[in-house]
């Protein structure tokens, strides 16, 4: 079960964090030049944050 919510999750993140970064270049008025290597970085932290969050969520209550 935990599959599928790391799958939904990956893909909640990626569309976040493409509206993410559409924000800060709307906001910047300009395209970044290296656009791939910020998104992966929002996606990277999204990611490490949310993911962190669904292990502590699944683990077994003592």
């Amino acid at each position: 079960m935990e599959v599928i919510y790391y799958t939904f999750v990956a893909v909640g993140l990626y569309f976040a964090s493409d509206w993410i970064l559409d924000r800060i270049e709307i906001s910047r008025g300009t395209r970044f030049k290296y656009r791939s290597i910020i998104f992966f970085v929002i996606i990277l932290v999204l990611a490490f944050i949310s993911f962190g969050f669904i292990n502590y969520l699944s683990l077994p209550s003592e």
